[in-house]
């Protein structure tokens, strides 16, 4: 898994190693899809995951605790300081992050400064990945595809600026915008690029969370996903994510 970073602008498999991983990852992502819950649709009803519907219920809640991590918005890291394979895709400031947790690595410390966000994203079923997503105006995220299809991907609006129509995500063949406490619930394995094309700040509350699938999907995809926590991919940003952390709670003291 560590040799494929993003669909379209990956780095191939070179070792017999690395191929035969990547050929298991292949068969897993086939058998995902063909025992996939609910298909296997670019983008998904999110009536399809009541669950959701708390997080539109409290993103007031979510969007203060936000606001209180955007008054040190310039200190944040963009998104390819903590990972850098997303290097192919984004190299500039204006994709900013605040993790909360990675594949399951939750950060203590950014949990205990949004502890209702973080009480929140805990009762996600399967939640693997969430962070607020922070785009800066004019930022722009070109077409790329995700490594892996046994997540699902959630956005939260927080912030949405004006005009709507020019702040965008386009999943495969469907255009989608931002509403300020409404979720996006997408497969990031089909192409997709993001425009902030607008002068202000785009912020969602971004999650990766387990694709519900049948047996036997369930048992490998379970498996691609633990076997994920200990690639140097993950293990690199996580360590990465921790030391920028130090940094910025030690400056905040």
């Amino acid at each position: 898994m560590a040799s494929r970073v993003y669909k379209g602008v990956l780095k191939q498999p070179k070792t017999l190693r690395e191929k035969l991983v990547q050929g298991f990852v292949d068969f897993v992502e086939e058998v995902n899809v063909r025992f996939s819950v609910h298909g296997n649709p670019p983008v998904y009803d999110t009536r399809l995951f009541p669950w959701a519907k708390e997080l539109e219920d409290h993103w007031q809640v979510i969007r203060a605790e936000l606001e209180k991590v955007l008054e040190r918005k310039d200190e944040l890291p963009a998104f390819h300081e903590i990972t850098p394979e997303v290097q192919t895709i984004t190299q500039d400031k204006n994709w900013k992050t605040f993790m909360f947790c990675g594949y399951g690595r939750w950060s203590e410390a950014n949990t205990k400064a949004c502890p209702e966000t973080t009480r929140l994203l805990r009762r996600i079923p399967g939640i693997k990945t969430a962070f607020f997503s922070i785009l800066e105006p004019g930022k722009y995220i070109p077409p790329h595809r995700g490594p892996y299809n046994g997540v699902l991907r959630l956005h939260l609006g927080l912030i949405v600026p004006e005009p709507k129509e020019n702040c965008w995500i386009r999943v495969h063949d469907q255009k989608l915008h931002w509403e300020e406490g409404k979720v996006i619930i997408f497969d990031d394995c089909f192409d997709h690029e993001v425009h902030n094309n607008t002068n202000g700040l785009r912020v969602v509350l971004f999650v990766d969370f387990v694709r519900p699938t049948y047996f036997p999907a369930n048992v490998l995809n379970w498996l691609v996903l633990n076997i994920a926590y200990f690639t140097p991919y993950i293990t690199e940003a996580a360590e990465r994510e921790k030391a920028w952390e130090q940094l910025f709670y030690q400056h905040k003291k």
